[in-house]
C-alpha cells in the first residue's frame, strides 16, 4: 500500500485547491483535488492519472466518473517518491496530450514551477518560491500570495 501524503503535502494542495477553486469557479472552471481519474486522451482508456490538482474549463471535458481530455492546468506536489516520475513521466506525458499548464510543487525548496505550452511544447517556465506572487500564463489574472501557500 502507498503511503498517505504528508502533512504539508495536503496542506499546500488544500491551499492551491482553495486558491484556485475561489478563483477560476467564478469564470465557470471546474477544479478537482484527488483522487480523481483523468483520461487525457479521449482515445485512450489505458492512460488515466489522478494529478494533485486538475482544472478544466470545457464543461464537455468532464463526465459522471472523470474527465476525458487535456486539462487546462494540473498540479502536482512532488514527495521523495514521487519527483522524478512527476519532473519526468508525467511532465512528458501531460506535454504531448496538451495540457495547456503544468504546476511542480516543490515543499522542500519552497518552490512552485509552472510549465506552459507554446507551439505543442513546454517551452515556457516560471519558478516562484515564498515571496512571490504567482501568476499564470493560461489564466492571466490569476495572483496567489506565495507566502501562504509555502510557507515552512
Amino acid at each position: 500500500m502507498t503511503p498517505a501524503p504528508s502533512t504539508a503535502h495536503q496542506r499546500i494542495v488544500g491551499e492551491l485547491y482553495f486558491a484556485l477553486r475561489t478563483h477560476l469557479g467564478k469564470s465557470g472552471c471546474s477544479v478537482f483535488v484527488a483522487p480523481f481519474d483523468v483520461q487525457l486522451n479521449e482515445d485512450d482508456q489505458y492512460t488515466i492519472v489522478q494529478p494533485d490538482i486538475s482544472v478544466f474549463c470545457k464543461e464537455q471535458t468532464i463526465h459522471p466518473n472523470r474527465a476525458i481530455g487535456p486539462a487546462d492546468l494540473i498540479v502536482e506536489v512532488l514527495s521523495p517518491s514521487t519527483a522524478l516520475k512527476d519532473r519526468n513521466e508525467k511532465f512528458t506525458l501531460y506535454e504531448r496530450s496538451n495540457v495547456k499548464e503544468y504546476w511542480l510543487v516543490d515543499p522542500l525548496n519552497h518552490t512552485i514551477e509552472i510549465y506552459g505550452v507554446e507551439d505543442g511544447r513546454y517551452s515556457r517556465r516560471r519558478v516562484f518560491g515564498v515571496d512571490d506572487t504567482l501568476s499564470s500564463f493560461t489564466f492571466p489574472e490569476l495572483s496567489i500570495e506565495m507566502n501562504n501557500i509555502l510557507q515552512g
